[in-house]
């Protein structure tokens, strides 16, 4: 029994500000043994063919817009062929966007996980999140293959794609941020709703390496970006410089 009302509502504080610094320090410790695996955000080959081997990708992610940017007709695609190629440049995953009428999304996903399944390497059935697309997302979910929600724009799909045991939810960043919203501060938001969840964020639409950096700040588990932006990681002048110095040495 309480002596008063105070005395309650100061345990109540008191409880409160731990769980909070519970939460905190599970937080910050999830950021300090996480690392982000990086995917490779392209449907061009010849951009596979050129920074896949450098082995730091996880995987490739893909969509229509992707396929068309490459001259790719995205209904046209041989996907057997794509899932080999990304096979043999090192992929562990390929993602891929349904598309066309919803009431077809179940049967083509089966083929695609099919497909993938006897070359060797993960099929991730991308779906956007829309009503039509949401209310097939169940059946696809249970032919179990790997899934990711897509176009999101808002925290609050995070619910969603928790609820619906997505294996990756994919916010567009570059994209909220054109729209003026805090995409870091939805980001912040999805990582704590998913923090311990089988659901992992895909962050993506990423315009620079300095934004790329401020998501794995955030302690985000995943990160899709384009060919320009790994070119832009891989080559720090001051690195580059320091090389030639070490080759000018060696040749003295």
């Amino acid at each position: 029994h309480f002596k008063s009302t105070h005395e309650f509502k100061k345990l109540a504080l008191t409880r409160s500000f731990k769980l909070s610094l519970e939460f905190k320090r599970a937080k910050l410790m999830a950021k300090q043994w996480h690392t982000m695996k990086l995917y490779l955000d392209t449907a061009n080959t010849l951009e596979w063919d050129e920074l896949m081997p450098l082995g730091f990708f996880e995987g490739i992610t893909t969509n229509p817009l992707l396929a068309q940017k490459a001259d790719l007709n995205y209904i046209e695609i041989n996907w057997r062929d794509m899932y080999s190629r990304a096979f043999d440049f090192g992929a562990k995953e390929l993602h891929v966007q349904v598309y066309g009428l919803p009431k077809n999304y179940v049967r083509w996903a089966e083929t695609i996980y099919e497909i993938a399944h006897s070359i060797g390497i993960d099929a991730v059935i991308k779906v956007p999140l829309v009503e039509p697309a949401l209310r097939a997302f169940p059946a696809i979910k249970a032919l179990g293959g790997k899934t990711l929600l897509t176009a999101c724009y808002d925290a609050k799909q995070a619910l969603i794609a928790q609820s619906l045991g997505a294996n990756y939810l994919a916010p567009y960043l570059a994209r909220m941020r054109d729209l003026g919203i805090n995409d870091i501060d939805q980001l912040s938001t999805m990582n704590q709703l998913t923090l311990a969840s089988p659901c992992s964020i895909l962050a993506a639409s990423i315009r620079s390496v300095a934004h790329l950096m401020e998501i794995a700040n955030e302690g985000t588990p995943c990160a899709t970006f384009s060919a320009n932006i790994a070119r832009e990681l891989i080559n720090d002048p001051n690195s580059v410089l320091s090389w030639k110095q070490f080759e000018d040495a060696s040749t003295i």
